[in-house]
């Protein structure tokens, strides 16, 4: 049977800090706020592909009151929810994810983002989907006070 997962991030934005999405490490004045290393996109993805397996969410595995979490690599959080999978006896078909930022523009990046998350995934880059959009102005992330990511990741049995 086929299995579908959603996942959704949210972190607040701050000038000086560093802007990191998909693994990948974007010039840019404001960056995240977060415990790990804020990688919205990858977050979001890692709860997309535990949620598909029913095998809970990031905060499971990564809690963010555990200071061992402090400032690490998303990837990390990405390869173990591949091993949790694969563990449960699934194989990682798809990832379809949105980047909702107001600024920096992300086309030029997305290609970089989806080859370092293939890579980590070990699939093929035409099994993850990335796209940006704009709130438009609007609310938190409009005025650039925040960045937003949802994903949905597809499993199948392996």
């Amino acid at each position: 049977m086929i299995k579908s997962g959603i996942g959704f991030d949210v972190h607040p934005l701050k000038k000086g800090e560093k802007l990191l999405l998909g693994c990948v490490e974007i010039p840019s004045e404001i960056g995240t706020v977060g415990h790990s290393d804020g990688d919205v996109l990858i977050h979001a993805i890692v709860d997309a592909i535990l949620g598909a397996a029913a095998l809970g969410d990031i905060g499971n595995f990564f809690p963010s009151d555990d200071d061992q979490w402090k400032d690490a690599d998303s990837r990390k959080f990405l390869s173990h929810a591949l091993e949790e999978i694969t563990k449960a006896g699934f194989e990682l078909i798809h990832v379809d994810s949105t980047v909702v930022l107001e600024k920096p523009k992300l086309a030029g990046i997305i290609p970089q983002m989806r080859y370092q998350i293939a890579y980590t995934l070990r699939v093929d880059e035409s099994a993850v989907s990335i796209k940006a959009t704009t709130t438009d102005k609007l609310g938190i992330i409009g005025k650039g006070e925040g960045v937003a990511a949802m994903a949905i990741a597809t499993l199948s049995p392996s």
